[in-house]
């Protein structure tokens, strides 16, 4: 089960091939209701395009936001205008087409396996339909309980702080950076302040594009690992002596997405009916203030990866289905709950939440790496494929000795470099 929601489910087939899942066993994979290679397909172009301007605007301003609520707009309204019903594209109906899916295939029993959204989507179709499921894996776990936006500043802080925790263990890292909590929040406080805005060439290579790096723009790309974590604390080091291109690079990468791949359809009408309603943007800004209280309130006021929601969720428009979406999955069919120690998006915490209702789960958190651990983890991969085997008595003997990669250290005497351009 694919995470998002929204993401393409057979583009990341490779991943899941690399990592073993199918060396012993068949893997079927399926396009959710609403994305890429589904009908109909709930592409937005529209926001598409926005997130590819986007990389050259202040990551927080309401003037964003605008652009961003308008992109919005204009997608729901030419699929409404087609005839889609936005209310049927949630993790209740999502479920049903696994659980239909089962059935049509004539499988008697199979093992299920989600990561992010997806561990959403699979402990919903474990409460609904626990018929025909041998097992479940999740991988870097969003409950469905708890699932909201203040909550993602929690699992901000939790990731970071494993993050900055880890080079502090290392003695090299320690010495070269001795307090990467304030070096973050001194760069996201002087950036929001004072944006930068740079010549950058994308990762995959092309023309230069401008970017604003401001202090919102840095959080977001550091939750979402643009970054790779062994590089952060010298990417934030180079950051706070005047070489910004690291980060510039990771935001130049948004300028081209692929347009129609990503389905916010779904998305949105997940976000807007399952995550959103409940808690204010107050809230949001409360939670942050709790996890970072050295950050600007603008930046805090945006729940990390979905800014601007509760303005957008507003021309959404879908029925809150909190009632029925935010509930404890208790089962005892054998589950695998996956955590890496690094993720700043699902915080490790969570897959031990979630698996407090699960009677026969066995709990794994993987050291040194983020968000979606088993394609990263060879560890990972053998603890799911003993669980696979035996899902009541995998075999985790290989995480006693892991430990995160060492980080990689710049050499002191770097020089510092003026920005390009500096504005307000």
């Amino acid at each position: 089960m694919e995470g998002g929601p929204g993401g393409d489910a057979f583009g990341n087939i490779p991943f899941l091939v690399a990592a073993g899942v199918n060396r012993d066993r068949d893997l079927i994979v399926m396009a959710q209701r609403g994305n890429l290679h589904s009908e109909p397909n709930l592409a937005c172009p529209e926001i598409d395009r926005f997130y590819a301007q986007a990389v050259g605007l202040p990551f927080d301003a309401p003037s964003t936001g605008e652009l961003l609520v308008r992109a919005t707009k204009e997608c729901r309204d030419r699929l409404t205008a087609d005839g889609v019903e936005l209310s049927a594209y949630n993790t209740t109906e999502n479920a049903a087409d696994f659980a239909d899916l089962r059935r049509a295939l004539d499988i008697d029993r199979w093992n299920v396996y989600g990561y992010s959204y997806g561990t959403d989507l699979a402990l919903t179709y474990l409460r609904l339909h626990p018929q025909g499921i041998r097992s479940v894996a999740i991988d870097s776990v969003a409950p469905p309980k708890v699932v909201n936006l203040p909550w993602t500043w929690d699992s901000a802080r939790e990731g970071l702080d494993a993050v900055f925790a880890a080079c502090e263990a290392q003695a090299d890292c320690k010495r070269r950076y001795p307090d990467l909590p304030q070096t973050l929040t001194e760069q996201v406080r002087r950036l929001e302040a004072h944006p930068l805005t740079v010549m950058a060439q994308p990762p995959g290579g092309g023309n230069p594009v401008k970017v604003v790096l401001d202090g919102g723009a840095l959080m977001d790309l550091v939750v979402a690992k643009a970054i790779p974590f062994v590089d952060l604390p010298t990417a934030l080091d180079e950051l706070a002596h005047g070489r910004p291109e690291r980060f510039a690079r990771a935001r130049a990468a948004g300028a081209a997405p692929v347009i129609g791949e990503f389905g916010y359809g779904l998305k949105e009408s997940v976000a807007c009916s399952e995550w959103v309603p409940g808690y204010s943007q107050a809230e949001v800004l409360e939670v942050g203030r709790r996890n970072f209280p050295g950050f600007p309130d603008t930046v805090l006021a945006q729940a990390p990866q979905l800014p601007f929601e509760y303005d957008v969720c507003r021309v959404w428009n879908v029925p809150d289905r909190t009632s029925v979406q935010r509930v404890d999955t208790v089962s005892d069919v054998p589950a695998l709950v996956i955590s890496g120690t690094f993720d700043s998006k699902t915080g490790a915490s969570w897959g031990q939440y979630a698996a407090r209702t699960l009677s026969r789960s066995t709990t794994v958190r993987i050291p040194g790496i983020g968000h979606w651990v088993v394609p990263q983890s060879c560890c990972a991969q053998t603890v799911l494929a003993s669980f696979l085997d035996r899902p009541t008595s995998p075999d985790r003997t290989c995480v006693t000795d892991l430990a995160p990669a060492p980080f990689t250290i710049a050499p002191e005497n770097a020089p510092e470099n003026a920005p390009e351009r500096e504005t307000e």
